[in-house]
C-alpha cells in the first residue's frame, strides 16, 4: 500500500523548554493527509495553525511526537537530507508573497530550482514560462513586483512553490490580503494544480466561504484538532 503523502502521530510543540515559562502550544497532533487530498486548515488566531504548519514544512522540529512525509520518517534525516525532502516534496505559499524586489517574475519562478541545481536548466525555464501563462502572467514575465499588483505578486509566488511540481503544497492563508476577485483565482489555480498532478493541499484559511469548497476540512483550536478532522469529504 503506498505511504500517505502526510502522517503526523501525537506531534506536541512547546517552547522554551526546561524553563519555568515552558509552553506547550500543539498538543498531540495525529494527523493523515493521502495523495491529491484538498484539505482545509481553520482555527482562531493563536491557536497553532502556523505552528503546525512550520513543523509540516520541515521549518521547525516538534518537541515529540512521529512526522513522516512521503514515507519518510523526518525524525531519522540529518539536516542536509531534510533540506532536500523540503524542497524535492513541498511547495510553500503564504500569505506575504516574499518575492525577491530585484529579480523579474521568471526569475522569482525560477529561484527554486536554482537553489536545487545550480544553474537553470532547459527543462526549469520551459517549467516556469509555463506556469506564468498558466497564472495569467507571461506576458509580465520581465517585469519585477514592484510593478505589479498584489494579486498577480500572489500568483507569482504560487508558480515559484509549484516550480519542482511538489507532491505536498502548503498554503498559509494564500488569499488573505487579496480581494475576493484574486482570492477566488489563486484559490482556482491551487485547485487546478491539485487536480491535474494529484499533489496534495493543506491550505490554512478565515474564509469559510473557500473552507467550504475544499474536499475535507480539520479545526484546530487551542492547539488540538477538533471535531471537523473526523468529518467526511467534502462534496467537490
Amino acid at each position: 500500500m503506498k505511504a500517505p503523502i502526510l502522517h503526523l502521530q501525537n506531534i506536541c510543540k512547546s517552547y522554551r523548554v526546561g524553563t519555568p515559562v515552558e509552553a506547550e502550544v500543539l498538543h498531540g497532533i495525529s494527523l493523515v493527509l493521502e495523495e491529491a487530498e484538498f484539505v482545509s486548515l481553520q482555527g482562531p488566531s493563536g491557536s497553532g495553525k502556523s505552528t503546525l504548519l512550520n513543523i509540516i514544512g520541515l521549518l521547525e522540529q516538534p518537541t515529540s511526537g512521529r512526522l513522516e512525509i512521503a514515507g519518510h520518517d523526518t525524525a531519522t534525516l540529518d539536516d542536509a537530507a531534510l533540506t532536500q525532502l523540503r524542497g524535492a516534496t513541498i511547495g510553500f505559499v503564504f500569505q506575504f508573497h516574499h518575492l525577491l524586489p530585484a529579480f523579474t517574475a521568471l526569475e522569482n519562478v525560477l529561484m527554486p530550482s536554482v537553489i536545487a541545481h545550480g544553474q537553470v536548466r532547459p527543462e526549469d525555464e520551459s517549467l516556469a514560462w509555463d506556469l506564468l501563462d498558466r497564472v495569467g502572467l507571461k506576458q509580465a514575465a520581465a517585469k519585477r513586483p514592484g510593478e505589479l499588483s498584489g494579486g498577480m505578486q500572489q500568483r507569482v509566488a504560487l508558480a515559484r512553490a509549484l516550480s519542482r511540481q511538489p507532491r505536498l503544497i502548503l498554503a498559509d492563508e494564500p488569499t488573505g490580503n487579496l480581494d475576493t476577485v484574486s482570492a477566488d483565482e489563486v484559490f482556482a489555480l491551487l485547485r487546478q494544480f491539485n487536480r491535474d498532478h494529484g499533489s496534495a493541499c493543506l491550505i490554512v484559511t478565515h474564509d469559510a466561504r473557500l473552507a467550504a469548497r475544499c474536499d475535507r476540512g480539520i479545526t484546530l483550536v487551542d492547539g488540538r484538532l477538533g471535531a471537523a478532522a473526523e468529518s467526511l469529504p467534502r462534496p467537490r
